[in-house]
């Protein structure tokens, strides 16, 4: 028997609901909720309080999660998690040279995400201490609607992803310049597509300039983004464009004639699982 999921088709004799709940428990711990109660993580993740309470255990005996009295922390283990991804993936010997030139020239920041259902999913990142409030991290997950990562992906999306996306709509406003009308986002997507870039400011948070273009395969398809990123009170969107465009497009195709050489860096470091 099969079922959905995300978007997945899944069969239920094969599928480990265990598994998942231990999952959904670690990644309901976010910058926004580094410390939670049995209660909180209950009701974030959907699970029952016996559940859940029972996924915390198990995850703190092997060192996943941490328990603070009544509070709960992820662990310091988490990170060999994204550490042994990292040095299989190779992300930093083929992102994170064009990420650091990018921070040389511009200063402030910059990233490369991919498209993870309606998130964008942080690969890669990199900044000067003196950045304006960064948010970005690798592993942080946020809104592809408020992101001009995320909008890019989406413009050059095949039109089953961009529909289902559109379906979802509206979408959460993070910050009153956030587009969250399905007419409205359409157009901002049709409008990245024609220019090859997408813009963010103030959308995911108040101060946020960025400007994102997608990183093509071999094959052309847009498997991932890479954004620059300032302070939108300095960074108007015309700066953004006359003054970063043109390197931001080179550190793109920088990379994605880094990808013809390891095709296989495609499937194993800008494929979001289940993919």
């Amino acid at each position: 028997m099969s079922s959905v999921l995300d978007g997945k088709v899944i069969d239920e004799k094969e599928f480990n609901s265990a598994i998942a709940r231990g999952f959904a428990v670690l990644e309901c711990f976010d910058s926004q909720n580094v410390e939670m109660t049995l209660s909180q993580v209950a009701a974030r993740t959907g699970l029952s309080p016996a559940t859940a309470r029972r996924c915390l255990y198990t995850l703190s005996i092997l060192g996943y999660v941490r328990q603070h009295g009544r509070k709960f922390t992820l662990g310091a283990r988490v990170l060999t998690l994204s550490s042994s991804y990292m040095r299989s993936s190779q992300i930093d010997e083929f992102l994170l040279p064009e990420l650091r030139q990018l921070v040389d020239v511009f200063g402030d920041a910059s990233s490369v995400a991919i498209l993870d259902e309606n998130m964008v999913l942080y690969l890669a990142h990199t900044s000067r201490q003196s950045a304006v409030r960064p948010i970005a991290a690798i592993g942080a997950r946020y809104p592809a609607h408020a992101t001009s990562l995320g909008k890019v992906l989406l413009a050059h999306a095949d039109s089953t992803t961009q529909n289902r996306f559109l379906a979802t709509a509206p979408f959460k406003a993070m910050t009153d310049r956030t587009v969250t009308d399905q007419a409205e986002m359409l157009q901002v997507l049709k409008e990245a597509k024609r220019l090859g870039y997408a813009l963010g400011i103030d959308e995911l948070d108040y101060g946020i300039a960025s400007i994102a273009v997608p990183v093509f395969d071999s094959e052309g398809r847009a498997v991932a983004a890479i954004n620059t990123s300032g302070y939108s009170g300095r960074l108007s969107a015309e700066a953004l464009i006359e003054e970063r465009l043109s390197l931001l497009l080179q550190a793109s195709r920088n990379i994605t004639a880094k990808l013809s050489q390891y095709p296989v860096l495609v499937k194993t470091a800008l494929t979001p699982a289940g993919h």
